[in-house]
């Protein structure tokens, strides 16, 4: 009984960490499907929704609004690098890659420029500050409101592609672009949208987990690679499967980081090789014709 009241605070924050994962991955996986393009620089975009964010509360708004505008601005950054990606559609991929990793260092020296390297902190509302008792235990707020989001906004994302037309299109341009071309839908736009809301939600990641992690130019690399790692855990393409590896990524790193902290990032390389051993597709991958 000790032991399980040992592990529980950190499986409550394995659990926030794995859905914030999630998040990210989950606009990080919309990108892919729809532009059939690596976004390296999903993780930079992470780290300038805490920027933003935080220079906005420096200009006495409120955590609030900071939470709404700062997803908007990056957003809109975005659809400046779709434009620029346009050029590279209907070429050798390895075009788009190297097109995103200059966007990914571009963004993260001009984080230092404008904010400098020193690591910086966004405050937290007062109403989350503090501790509170969990089952006689004692919890921080801030991540019970940071579970608590990442679940609303996952939900909301589920929501708005399951049962809204624009959804519909998404999930159709993901599947098949020609398709979609051919019933008269504007490809550019969408995809012009589509990436705008695959950053905003890296960006919205980036300013839940700041007070976390704290805010550091290179701290999208932190990002963007359990995005990936948990897109090929749950099934490339599988909305559900990259919510239900994050959750385990999470729990992985957060109980190897509370016993064994230099093996804390090792663990999610190890679970990615335990897994893709018994199971290649991930999670909830599609069987493929490699597989018959």
């Amino acid at each position: 009984m000790d032991v399980l009241l040992n592990l529980l605070p950190h499986l409550l924050n394995g659990v926030s960490l794995g859905l914030l994962f999630a998040l990210i991955a989950l606009g990080f996986m919309l990108i892919v499907g729809v532009m059939e393009v690596i976004n390296l620089a999903h993780g930079s975009l992470f780290a300038l929704g805490a920027y933003v964010a935080i220079t906005l509360m420096g200009w006495k708004l409120s955590y609030a609004a900071a939470f709404l505008l700062a997803p908007l601005l990056v957003g809109a950054f975005g659809m400046l690098l779709e434009l620029c990606l346009r050029r590279t559609y209907g070429k050798d991929p390895l075009y788009g890659l190297l097109l995103t990793f200059g966007a990914a260092l571009v963004i993260e020296e001009l984080i230092r420029v404008l904010w400098g390297s020193n690591e910086k902190q966004l405050p937290v509302p007062e109403m989350f500050s503090g501790a509170t008792l969990v089952g006689g235990l004692l919890y921080a707020k801030y991540r019970m409101f940071a579970c608590a989001a990442a679940v609303g906004l996952i939900l909301l994302l589920w929501l708005f592609l399951e049962k809204t037309p624009y959804g519909a299109m998404i999930k159709a341009g993901a599947h098949d672009s020609e398709m979609v071309r051919a019933l008269g839908i504007n490809l550019p736009r969408l995809r012009l949208a589509v990436f705008a809301l695959g950053t905003a939600l890296a960006a919205v990641a980036g300013i839940v987990l700041a007070p976390i992690w704290g805010v550091r130019p290179h701290m999208g690399v932190d990002a963007v690679v359990p995005a990936f790692l948990i897109i090929v855990l749950g099934g490339v393409g599988s909305f559900w499967g990259a919510v239900l590896a994050g959750i385990l990524v999470g729990i992985v790193v957060g109980l190897t980081g509370a016993y064994a902290s230099e093996w804390s990032l090792l663990s999610m390389y190890l679970l990615l090789i335990a897994l893709v051993t018994f199971r290649a597709r991930g999670l909830f991958g599609k069987k493929t014709a490699l597989e018959n």
